[in-house]
């Protein structure tokens, strides 16, 4: 069971989580980004961080935000709703990659985790098992630089070139990735400072930790995970949240 720990409290973290939430949401067709719309009655963001919240092996949780946001993020998404393990809302960056690198950069100035969970904010639905099964298998893996959640590729996929397919690959070989992405915290520092030193830029975590040689294992989430990107997806993330409520019985 968690006890309430204070945001700002110096001391050693084993495991803390960073939540990147300072996209505009453009592909959602949202004016001002999706984290604070309202999802199952409070801002989407606020039930990522209930997730981390909720999980048993994190001990602190850093928020990196559109800069001009923070306090709107906090007096939104964070003080309204009772969670036991510290948080704190940061300035981001222009991209994904900056936010992670800010908020990471952040959570060292008060804490030496073991290891750290990159989460979206826009993805809602995770749960706490998922969580915390994804750091465990870390954990017992001493040869893993990291850890991705996700599931096997279920479509056949197609590789192509402007709009003539030019390959049909094998889908056993593939998975899609999701968040949480964990990693072992002198390994994902070491990938951040070498992109940022090289102008690399990945479109996840994990990408940047491979190319320097870390190795990193998938483990499989659930489908429901899912990344709110569309205006559509607003509409799955309410019809699981309800059925998540109906079996809860809440």
């Amino acid at each position: 069971m968690k006890t309430e720990i204070s945001a700002q409290a110096g001391g050693s973290q084993e495991v803390i989580a960073i939540v990147v939430a300072g996209g505009t949401g453009d592909r959602s067709g949202l004016a001002g980004g999706k984290q604070m719309v309202p999802l199952g009655g409070r801002p989407m963001l606020s039930h990522a961080i209930s997730a981390l919240d909720a999980a048993e092996l994190i001990d602190l949780i850093v928020v990196a935000c559109h800069p001009e946001r923070v306090e709107e993020y906090r007096e939104s998404a964070v003080e309204p709703w009772v969670f036991l393990t510290g948080t704190k809302v940061v300035p981001g960056g222009d991209e994904r990659q900056d936010s992670v690198r800010f908020g990471l950069e952040a959570a060292l100035e008060s804490s030496s985790p073991e290891i750290v969970v990159v989460h979206d904010g826009a993805r809602p639905l995770v749960t706490a098992e998922t969580i915390d099964s994804a750091v465990a298998v870390l954990r017992d893996d001493p040869g893993a630089a990291g850890v991705v959640v996700g599931h096997p590729a279920y479509d056949t996929l197609k590789l192509v070139e402007a709009d003539r397919v030019v390959e049909t690959p094998e889908r056993e070989r593939f998975w899609v990735a999701q968040t949480p992405q964990v990693f072992r915290t002198s390994w994902l520092v070491d990938a951040h400072e070498r992109a940022l030193a090289e102008g690399f830029r990945g479109t996840d975590d994990a990408s940047l930790v491979e190319r320097i040689g870390g190795l990193v294992r998938m483990h499989l989430g659930p489908r429901e995970n899912l990344k709110v990107t569309v205006s559509e997806d607003f509409l799955m993330a309410e019809a699981i949240l309800r059925e998540r409520s109906r079996r809860d019985g809440v």
